[in-house]
C-alpha cells in the first residue's frame, strides 16, 4: 500500500486595502504656504545678517580719479618692468618660472596662452591712438627711439623718484634725467580719466569689448585695487568674501578654497596656489572614491545621522 504525501502550496501574500488603514486629515496647501513662509523668512533675516556687500566694479577712470598718484606710479613701473604683470610669468609672458607643486612646474607647462607687453601692452599702445597732443606724440617717439638700457635707466630714476616723493606726488619730484617718462606717466593717466583708456585695453585683439584681462592686469600692478580690497576685509590674508558685480551667486563656492590660504604652509608659502590647488584635487578624488573606501564607505551607516529624518 502506498501513501502519497502531498506538498501544500503557501498562498502569495495578500496585499491588504489602503482603504483598511486608519486615516486622518492632511492639508497640503496648507504645508506648502507654511513651508515657503518660513523659508523666506530665513532667507531674508540671513541675508541681513550674512549678506556681502554689492559694490559697482572698479574702473580705471575711478582709479584716476581717486588715485592719480598711483596711476602715475604704475605706469613708470611698467615701463620699468618691475611691476607684477611684467615679471609674472605665464600665461602672461616667460619672465619667471612661475609656481611648482613639488618638482612639477605647474605654471610654466601651461605655456604663454595670453601674451602680454605690460610697458607696450598696457602703456604704449594705448597712448599711441591719442591725437591732438603734439608733446605726447613727441614723448613716445623719443621713447621708441632709446635703446632699452636707457629706457630702463629712465623709467627707474623716475619711480625711485616718485617713491622719495611726498605721498607720490609727480609735481613734488625732484628735477632729474627722467626722459619722456614724467610725459608718457602723465598721458597714460589723462588717458584713463577720460575712460579711454578702459575700451582701449578691453578691445585689443578682440571683436567683442568685454575681455578684461589687461584692465585687471593694469589695475592689479597698482595698489589701489588691493587697497579697496583690504577695505573689504578682501586682503589674501583676511577672510572677507564678496559677491561679483552684478553676477548671482558669486564667489561663496571659494569658501573652501580661501580658508586654505589663512592655514599654514600656505599662508606663508610662495606657491600657495599651486599648494592648494593641490590639496584641493586630492580632497575632491577622495569624495568621488568615498563609495569605494572600505570604512569611508561605512560612515553613513555608523554615524545614523539619517536617523534624525527618517523613521519607521
Amino acid at each position: 500500500m502506498s501513501t502519497v504525501v502531498r506538498r501544500s502550496r503557501r498562498s502569495p501574500p495578500v496585499t491588504p486595502d489602503s482603504h483598511l488603514f486608519p486615516t486622518r486629515p492632511y492639508d497640503l496647501v496648507k504645508e506648502f504656504v507654511i513651508a515657503l513662509g518660513v523659508v523666506l523668512v530665513l532667507s531674508l533675516v540671513l541675508a541681513a545678517v550674512f549678506s556681502s556687500p554689492d559694490r559697482p566694479a572698479l574702473s580705471l577712470a575711478d582709479w584716476a580719479t581717486r588715485a592719480p598718484n598711483d596711476v602715475v606710479a604704475t605706469a613708470t613701473a611698467e615701463l620699468a618692468g618691475t611691476s607684477t604683470s611684467a615679471g609674472y610669468g605665464a600665461p602672461y609672458n616667460s619672465s619667471a618660472p612661475g609656481q611648482k607643486l613639488g618638482p612639477l612646474s605647474l605654471q610654466k607647462w601651461g605655456g604663454v596662452q595670453i601674451p602680454v607687453d605690460s610697458a607696450k601692452d598696457l602703456v604704449l599702445d594705448p597712448l599711441a591712438t591719442v591725437t591732438g597732443d603734439p608733446a605726447l606724440t613727441k614723448a613716445l617717439t623719443t621713447w621708441s627711439a632709446a635703446g632699452a638700457d636707457q629706457q630702463a635707466a629712465w623709467a627707474g630714476s623716475y619711480s625711485d623718484a616718485l617713491a622719495g616723493a611726498p605721498d607720490g606726488n609727480p609735481a613734488a619730484v625732484a628735477p632729474g634725467a627722467y626722459g619722456p617718462v614724467p610725459v608718457i606717466a602723465g598721458g597714460l593717466l589723462a588717458l584713463a580719466r577720460s575712460g579711454g583708456l578702459q575700451s582701449q585695453l578691453t578691445g585689443q585683439n578682440n571683436f567683442y569689448s568685454s575681455d578684461q584681462t589687461r584692465p585687471m592686469l593694469l589695475l592689479a600692478d597698482g595698489a589701489y585695487l588691493e587697497d579697496q580690497a583690504r577695505a573689504e576685509q578682501l586682503g589674501g590674508d583676511q577672510w572677507g568674501m564678496m559677491n561679483e558685480s552684478g553676477n548671482y551667486p558669486g564667489q561663496p563656492w571659494m569658501w573652501l578654497y580661501t580658508f586654505w590660504y589663512q592655514v599654514k604652509p600656505f599662508s606663508t608659502s610662495d606657491n600657495a596656489d599651486a599648494l592648494v590647488w593641490g590639496l584641493m584635487m586630492l580632497l575632491t578624488l577622495v569624495f568621488v572614491l568615498v563609495p569605494f573606501v572600505p570604512g569611508l564607505r561605512s560612515l553613513p551607516k555608523h554615524l545614523r545621522v539619517h536617523r534624525l529624518i527618517w523613521r519607521r
